[in-house]
Parts: C-alpha cells; structure tokens; sequence
C-alpha cells in the first residue's frame, strides 16, 4: 500500500575492495517525514560470520568507489533535501569524510585514476548571471534565452546549453595532513581568503555535456563521450581523450563506424583496448527506434571497431555507473532478456560467459581481487547483495526483509498468443480471496523498455487493494530482440495494442476469478499514449488513467526535450499516418471515464498534452480529472518526491474505489 514505499530500499552497484573481502554499496529510500530520498553506505563483507552495516551517517550518500589501493572510499554525499551531491572521501578502514568539492551544481558522477591520488569528475558549469552565480539575480531575473538548436533542454535537467557538464580533475589530499584554521581578528589581515576543498582543474570546456569519463590505464589521459560539433540535427556521440593534466580533446577515430549514440567508454587493464557501449542510429542519424545497446571493442588508438554482443538478440547495459572491468582485457555488462537482465562477462579476445541469468534483475556488478559482488532486485526484494561462487548467487544482504512482512504479492508468469499467434509474454499478479476480482491491465513506458519479474510497487499496492494485475511485454518492448521492438515503427497503436487485448483475453478467458465485466486499463508516457488509443477503440473498459502521456504528437513535436525527433521515427512523417496513431485524433471516439495524471515540470511528455487531452474529454462529456503535481517531472512515480508518491496512489486508488470498487478499495473511500 501507499503507506510501504519507505520500505523500497534501493541499492546501488557495488565498489569491492581490492583485496575482495569486501563490497560497498548506498542504500537509498523514500523518507516521508524528510520528502526526501535519504540513504547511507553499507559494508558489504564476504565473510559469512560478519553482518553487513552502515558505514556512514550522511542524509544521502551514493556512488561509492575505492580507490585502486585499497586505502580510501570515494562518494557522493547530499547534505539535505534540497543540497546538491558533493564528492566526499574517507579512509578505507573509517574515520571522518572530507569534503573534496564545494560546486554550486553538484556533482554527477567520478573515477579514481591508477594511481589513487587524483580523481575526475563531471558537473554542470552554469553560464555567468544564471542559476545562482550572480548574487540577488534569481530565476525570473535571469537574461533571456536565445534558443538556435533541436537540444536545448533535458527532462530532469531543464535548459543545457547554458550549464553543460563538464570535466575536472583534482588531487587527493593526504589524510593526515592538518585541517585548515580559520583566522580571526587581527589574523586575517595577513591572510587571503583559502577554500576548503582541493582545486580543480577544468579539462573540457565545449558547450555540451561531457560523460563517462575514466582514466586511461596509465593515467595519462581520461576518455570520455561527448557529441561532435554540429551534431544538432543526429542523436551521435563519440569517444573522445584528453590529457590528464590539461590540453586539448582528441577524437578517437572508427574505422568505418556506423553512426551512433555512445553511451560509455573504458580502456582495459592492460591498456590495449577500447570497451564501449554504443546504439546505432542509421543514416539519419535519429533512427533510435528499438536499437539494441552493443558491447564494442577496439584498439586505444583507434581502428576497426568489433561487436561482442549481437544486437539482434542482445540489448547490454553497464553494470553500474560505468563500464566495469574484468581481467587484463574483459569487461562485464549486464543484458534485458525477457523479463529479467543477465550479467555477461566479455573479452577483447572473444571470449565470454553468461555469469548470472534467471528470476532476477541484476542492477550492478564489480569484481576485484578475485570476487564478483552482484547487486540486484526480483519478485520479493528491491535491492539485495550477492557474491558470485561457483556460478550461483549467495546472498549476502537481506534489505527487503521489512518490506516482505508488508505480504508481497507474487506475480505469476504467463504466455498468451496474440491474434497473428505472436506470443506474449507476461505477469498475473492475483489479489487475496476467491474473486471475481476487477481487472487493471497496466503498460509500460517507453515504448522501448520492459516490464520485469523485480519488485513493482504499481502492481504491489494495486493487488494489495483487491485489483487482478496484468502486466506484458507487447511488441515495441525491449528484451525480446530488434526485431521485437522495430515492429511498431511505424505503426504505433497496431501490434501492440493487439498484444495486450490478447494477453487480457488470455487472462480472462484462462482465470474464473477475474472479473470480464469490470476492467480497467492504466499506463504512463507510451503507456498513457496506448491506454489514451485503446479506449477510443475498446470500449469495454470501465474506468482508465492516463498519465504522462505521449498524446498529440503534432504539438509534442514542438514542447518536448525528444519531441524534434520521437514522433518522425516512430509515427513517420505522413501527416494521415501520424493522424491514425494519434491519441488526440481518436479522443471524440473515447467514451470510458479517464483520469489524467501529469508533472507540471514534465519535458518528456509536456504538460500541454494532458491537459488538452483533458479539455478534449471534457468538452465531450466524459467523466474526467486532470492531476497535476507541481515541481514534478516525468520521473514522479519512480523518484518523484514521496509524498507526491504517496498523493498519487491515494489518487489513484480512489479514482479506481469509484468505477471499480473493491472490498479492500470500496467506494467513496478517502485513500
């Protein structure tokens, strides 16, 4: 229920101690008396006679690293609510962190270099006279902005020309050196002014965002992804170096490479190879569409490039904030197959291993001195630690203990064939008792993504209000190979919307228990865009909520951060043929009561489409409300502050007690 999401605790990837005795990772959880995300660092220890505990006292610490030594813990530390992440160090064996860097935007993300003594790390440079820099010269203050390019906002992120995240280096301090002393009085006439953290020095300086950044494996350059000049008008990034101590950028040139979107890049131990991680776009650039990520590798200087994952059945991931290492030349990512996400190991040589696949959904991995540690979720934890050993998981931790007393729902997995005999694959998730239950057949976002067999609180706090949950993976979803996700290219709102009508008819016609007059239909951004389409077509459904929903591509082309280039590749560009997949198009024809949920901050699906997808229904005389949460983007149901996480099930529940009541959920319930 609404009340459990403070006993999501959601755990990152794991830095292991050199020696491998040891991980640490952050566990991080919604808080409702602080609004916030508040988490600590948890050692991790091999050893089965020792417990895991809490290692630091911050209010949000993350993205813990060692350092290749083995002697300090690099992390990100949040001082409060509203305070931006810092990079912060501590000795390895304990004692006070100190602070390293005191940026007015944060910082997103660092890598130690070889030798432990310097590391690197990425933040937003924001332009003079803007976000803060200029004392009393707030937001609505600030100069005008003179927009010339496609990209010039990111949802999560807002404007980005004007802070792109750049790259600096700084120098470890010792730890036993003296803390600085402030003077006072007559002392400071003779002193200038001395920061308390370490200088930095600034390695990248283009307006774009630089990221991924990691030394080279003798320290004497640091790669990093970052798009080419003029690359406005594609979605490509390439590799590129700088030398550790300053001087300028070196592209890293591909022999007859595709055009693609780079996401992350790593030389190997032995300094021979390139590992990235990279999306083919097409010719044009901005063909994305159900582009499997592969694992590629070449020589540090550049050449031929070669594919270690198929991208026709294979979509890797790093395992982590960054391609991890495995070995002199290996290197380990992890792969959406079907529901779950696999770990491989890979080689420069061709070598490989499938190292963890099954019921789980692996969501880090890192190995040093001879031990795998794997983080990872499934059907009953949201984040847990295991050691790899002798091909099989020993878990280590047990951070859902709390949250499985609160009586998880255990999904059932199911297989339907669509109307062409296509399978499909799901999950049933039964409420308690004998039924009839009502149904909420629920889609996923995307619409390149999946859904899995980990910890959903959707479908949790759903079931555990008396609603049967149906959940599928129709065509158009990742996890299922290329071909899979390209089959709606064109066609959005055909094969998948006769995926998940089959997969419901399945359920229905299978499960007396479910209820075929008392349905409901639910879906965020793709998902909002299909349960807005199917309702205008389906009209069995008795109540429906739309959120976040992709829904007038025609004005989505022009407000959204993707909107210059989504709708062309997936809708096309024939005015008929967005016409016929266009929500917006098809919503005089919607008949079932549809409550539409949206972020006024939202730069994915602005928050123009619900509301004129809202004003349509209106206009027409179908019941219908128009959510709004304020300072929310379109991540308000995954991390979205929890108290409007909270909100938005009660709403959500009480629109469902309404049109669907149920004896855990019965009308007129205040939720």
């Amino acid at each position: 229920m609404p009340e459990h999401l403070p006993l999501l605790n959601t755990v990152s990837a794991p830095a292991v101690h050199p020696d491998g005795s040891r991980a640490v990772v952050s566990v991080t959880r919604p808080d409702f008396d602080a609004d916030a995300y508040v988490g600590q660092l948890w050692t991790v220890p091999l050893d089965p006679g020792l417990m895991p505990r809490r290692i630091t006292r911050g209010f949000k610490d993350s993205a813990p690293s060692f350092s290749p030594d083995g002697l300090a813990l690099a992390f990100l530390r949040a001082t409060g609510p509203s305070a931006k992440p810092q990079l912060f160090v501590v000795e390895a064996g304990g004692g006070e962190p100190r602070a390293l860097t005191d940026r007015l935007l944060g910082v997103d993300g660092f890598s130690w270099s070889p030798d432990s003594q310097r590391i690197v790390f990425s933040s937003r440079e924001p332009a003079a006279g803007r976000y803060g820099t200029w004392e009393n010269v707030g937001h609505a203050a600030e100069d005008p902005r003179l927009v010339t390019e496609f990209q010039y906002r990111l949802n999560g992120v807002g404007y980005t020309k004007d802070k792109p995240a750049q790259l600096f280096v700084l120098d470890v301090p010792e730890f036993g050196e003296e803390p600085r002393v402030v003077p006072r009085g007559r002392a400071q006439q003779d002193h200038k002014p001395a920061g308390d953290v370490p200088l930095a020095t600034q390695l990248t300086s283009a307006a774009t965002d630089h990221e991924s950044a990691a030394f080279s494996a003798d320290g004497a350059f640091v790669y990093y992804v970052s798009a080419p000049p003029g690359s406005d008008e594609s979605l490509e990034t390439g590799i590129y170096r700088v030398p550790s101590g300053g001087g300028e950028p070196l592209h890293v040139e591909q022999d007859g490479a595709p055009r693609q979107t780079v996401h992350a890049v790593r030389q190997s131990r032995d300094g021979k190879w390139l590992f990235f991680v990279a999306r083919d776009v097409g010719e044009s650039g901005t063909d994305f569409v159900a582009r499997n990520a592969v694992l590629y590798c070449m020589p540090t200087g550049g050449g031929e490039a070669t594919a270690l994952t198929d991208p026709e059945i294979m979509d890797v991931a790093c395992p982590g904030d960054r391609l991890e290492l495995r070995g002199p030349a290996g290197a380990v990512v992890l792969n959406n197959a079907q529901g779950t996400v696999e770990l491989l190991e890979l080689h420069a040589t061709g070598e490989h291993a499938l190292l963890v696949h099954g019921d789980q959904v692996v969501t880090g991995a890192a190995w040093a001195g001879g031990s795998m540690f794997v983080s990872f979720s499934g059907p009953s934890t949201a984040g847990d630690v295991a050691i790899l050993e002798d091909g099989q998981l020993r878990l280590l931790t047990d951070f859902s203990a709390a949250l499985r007393r609160a009586e998880l729902t255990v999904p059932q997995e199911l297989t339907f064939p669509s109307a062409d005999g296509y399978p499909v694959h799901g999950w049933l998730f039964m409420p308690a008792g004998k039924g009839p239950h009502p149904v909420l057949l629920c889609v996923h976002g995307g619409p390149f993504a999946q859904y899995t067999v980990a910890i959903h609180d959707e479908a949790q706090v759903y079931a555990g209000a008396g609603y049967a949950v149906l959940m599928c993976n129709p065509r158009g979803s990742a996890g299922y190979g290329q071909d899979h996700g390209r089959a709606i290219k064109g066609a959005m709102g055909t094969l998948d919307m006769q995926d998940v009508l089959a997969f419901l008819n399945g359920a229905l016609e299978k499960f007396p228990a479910l209820d075929t007059g008392r349905l409901g239909m639910v879906g965020g951004s793709y998902g909002g865009y299909l349960t807005a389409l199917t309702i205008a077509r389906d009209h069995r459904f008795t109540a429906a909520i739309v959120e976040r929903g992709f829904l007038d591509p025609v004005s989505f082309e022009g407000s959204a951060d993707i909107g210059w280039y989504f709708g062309a590749e997936y809708l096309g560009r024939s005015r008929s043929a967005v016409a016929a997949q266009s929500p917006m198009e098809h919503v005089d024809e919607v008949r079932t009561p549809a409550l539409v949920i949206h972020s006024e901050n939202d730069l994915r699906c602005p928050v123009e489409q619900g509301q004129r997808y809202f004003t349509a229904l209106k206009r027409n005389g179908v019941p219908t409300g128009l959510l709004l949460f304020p300072g929310e983007d379109h991540e308000l149901s995954r991390t979205g502050a929890p108290h409007h996480r909270r909100l938005r099930f009660e709403h959500i529940l009480r629109w469902w007690s309404r049109y669907l009541p149920t004896a855990a959920n019965p009308a007129g319930t205040d939720a």
